[in-house]
């Protein structure tokens, strides 16, 4: 009879375990919970996080009203267009991004003792210097670091470290650097002037600065009390210093923008002369489709760094990727896109 009874008894049990499980779910995944939520934030929107995480919209849901529920408060409000982190989701947000940063560190050790950088980096970047110059070295970075997954955000200038990404890429002008970071110089990177070869053709190419005041000017936006524009020539008089300057009156150019990759767009369909950093307008001068006019002649220089958040312990995927960049750009305050 014994041989009968027990199989009855473990199904009785297994029976009983399936009606609890059913009435008490298995505890929430809180380190998930986190990952989830700071991703929510830092996407704007539920569905945004779902995407970057490879989740179902639904998984993402349950994840942030699990979490609400196991602290008893409401992280974030939910409208039908937006979501707006509440004071209590602010700070507790801080807090979950120091403990996911503490965690990352700790497997950053475990990789640099295995010697293999992987897992994922995040680079704040700015977007001009994304398109023209790092995303032609990625291709060589990836068959070198085949385990680390780049996450590159590229939405706006960037000049400071953001607290939230393992390296920024800073691109400065004449401010000072400002904030709590370790830098590693890059390069530099000149403004220079160029035009498509059909427009040189048909306005004339300026021999002198002074000739480009009767040209039609693509400029970077400058500030609004900024009436004036200094290019500086490289000399080797003697007496007459490093470099010469020449001041000419800034007069209202044809187009004005922040956005570089439309001053570069303007000036191959020959609308202008243009003022544009060496590094965007590089491939464009080694490939014939825009001329350098007086190409002894430079306006502002921007210095670019690679910026890392300062903590004790920086993952050997941070290490590899900075080192990568030193090594391609030259890290030296110089600019490598000058052949002049």
């Amino acid at each position: 009879m014994a041989a009968v009874v027990t199989p009855i008894i473990a199904c009785d049990f297994l029976a009983v375990q399936s009606v609890v499980n059913l009435v008490e779910p298995p505890e929430m995944d809180q380190l998930r919970a986190l990952r989830v939520y700071a991703k929510v934030v830092a996407e704007g929107s539920f569905a945004g996080a779902a995407r970057a995480l490879d989740l179902a919209p639904a998984v993402v849901t349950r994840a942030i009203a699990d979490l609400e529920k196991h602290l008893g408060a409401r992280l974030l409000n939910r409208s039908s267009r937006s979501l707006a982190l509440t004071e209590i989701g602010r700070a507790y947000l801080v807090r979950a991004t120091q403990i996911l940063a503490e965690l990352d560190d700790a497997d950053a050790l475990a990789s640099a003792a295995s010697k293999t950088p992987k897992g994922t980096l995040r680079v704040l970047c700015p977007p001009a210097f994304a398109v023209h110059q790092l995303a032609r070295h990625l291709p060589r970075f990836h068959h070198q670091y085949p385990q680390i997954h780049l996450e590159v955000n590229a939405s706006g200038p960037v000049d400071a470290a953001g607290e939230d990404f393992d390296v920024s890429i800073l691109s400065i002008g004449e401010q000072p650097l400002q904030g709590d970071f370790v830098i590693r110089p890059l390069a530099c990177s000149s403004f220079i002037i160029c035009a498509a070869p059909e427009y040189l053709a048909r306005s004339g190419t300026p021999l002198e600065p002074q000739d480009l005041l009767g040209h039609e000017g693509l400029l970077p936006a400058v500030s609004a009390v900024r009436r004036e524009l200094t290019l500086y020539r490289q000399t080797m008089s003697p007496g007459l210093g490093g470099e010469h300057a020449v001041t000419l009156p800034l007069t209202p150019a044809v187009l004005s923008t922040t956005h570089l990759e439309l001053l570069l767009a303007a000036a191959l369909a020959g609308l202008g002369l243009a003022g544009l950093p060496s590094f965007v307008a590089d491939a464009a001068l080694r490939d014939g489709r825009l001329q350098r006019v007086l190409p002894q002649w430079r306006g502002t220089t921007l210095k670019l760094y690679a910026a890392m958040p300062t903590r004790k312990q920086v993952p050997a995927r941070t290490r590899a990727f900075v080192d990568f960049l030193v090594a391609t750009f030259g890290g030296q305050e110089r600019d490598p896109w000058l052949t002049v």
